[in-house]
């Protein structure tokens, strides 16, 4: 009787981070390191789009609540103004836009006085091209920002709610099938990294919407994008070292197939 293990099982022998040629290390190195580049991008984008709603440096949970339930004391136009738009104009003319708001937002005080102001600093940006931007260029458009600051809009919600939702995901989905290559990782911490990702994702897009409701979810948004934060780093960090230092450096064997056993 032959006791030798199938031929496919014997193939499959080696199939995990440690083991793979180096043009596979490569390939999933590349990846992770462009992905990991992106994700930093973002949290710095974050700092300077939600973390300056409050005019302050730093994300809090002001910012927070500003950001997705709005600021119901004031206008719109004035919470960018003093918040991440705060550096886009000297005070002088900052100061001066908030006033016009402040003393009813007339047309005829716009043309003679804001006016100038709004093409010199910020048409650059908000043009009839600029696509999910409003359009300075059009009265009508600066007015209704002029109106109390109610937050993020449905409209923009379900844009980026969609956007996030299919982008993240797809992201997640090739990091967690690397990461899955891995071996020795216990299944209490395997399971788990694999799944946040998209559990916190599920999550952080439900609690715009809930603190754009009640501004008493603030806290969960930030729960949320930390939980994805250490998904995502638990699963490079574990990837990148059984690939290069396991598999590298330390030159280990590792016959296990990831594939077919955790």
């Amino acid at each position: 009787m032959n006791c030798d293990p199938p031929t496919l099982d014997r193939a499959g022998k080696g199939i995990n981070l440690i083991s793979f040629g180096t043009s596979i290390k490569l390939l999933f190195s590349g990846y992770l390191t462009t992905v990991g580049a992106g994700y930093l991008m973002a949290l710095i984008q974050i700092l300077f789009t939600h973390g300056m709603a409050d005019g302050k440096f730093g994300l809090s949970l002001d910012d927070i609540v500003y950001s997705y339930y709005g600021d119901r004391s004031g206008s719109v136009l004035e919470s960018k103004l003093n918040g991440s738009m705060k550096y886009n104009a000297p005070d002088q003319e900052r100061f001066k836009i908030i006033q016009w708001v402040r003393d009813g937002a007339e047309e005829a005080t716009y043309d003679r006085d804001i006016k100038p102001i709004v093409e010199t600093r910020c048409l650059m940006c908000h043009n009839a091209s600029a696509g999910s931007l409003p359009d300075f260029g059009r009265f009508d458009n600066l007015k209704k920002l002029a109106a109390s600051n109610e937050g993020a809009t449905f409209q923009s919600l379900i844009r980026i709610s969609h956007i996030h939702l299919f982008g993240i995901s797809f992201i997640f989905m090739f990091v967690g099938i690397i990461f899955s290559f891995s071996t020795g990782v216990p299944c209490k911490y395997k399971y788990p990294a694999v799944v946040m990702p998209y559990l916190f994702l599920l999550i952080d897009i439900a609690s715009w919407w809930l603190t754009k409701l009640n501004p008493h979810f603030a806290l969960l948004v930030i729960l949320a994008g930390a939980g994805l934060g250490v998904a995502f780093a638990f699963m490079w960090t574990v990837s990148m070292y059984q690939m290069w230092i396991l598999g590298g450096v330390l030159k280990r064997k590792d016959r296990r197939n990831a594939v077919m056993r955790d």
